[in-house]
């Protein structure tokens, strides 16, 4: 249990530090990956372990 708590709280970090990260690029930059600002939340999720 304190493992699986550890882990929620690994995983919480590195979606918020994606978040940060793909909100500091202009709008240019997210186009050029292919992503808007509303999805910013989808793509940081997408890649944290499952």
């Amino acid at each position: 249990m304190i493992t699986s708590f550890i882990r929620f709280i690994q995983n919480w970090r590195q979606y918020g530090e994606a978040v940060r990260e793909l909100s500091n690029l202009n709008d240019r930059e997210l186009a050029d990956l292919g992503i808007t600002r509303a999805d910013i939340p989808r793509v940081a999720r997408q890649y944290l372990p499952r």
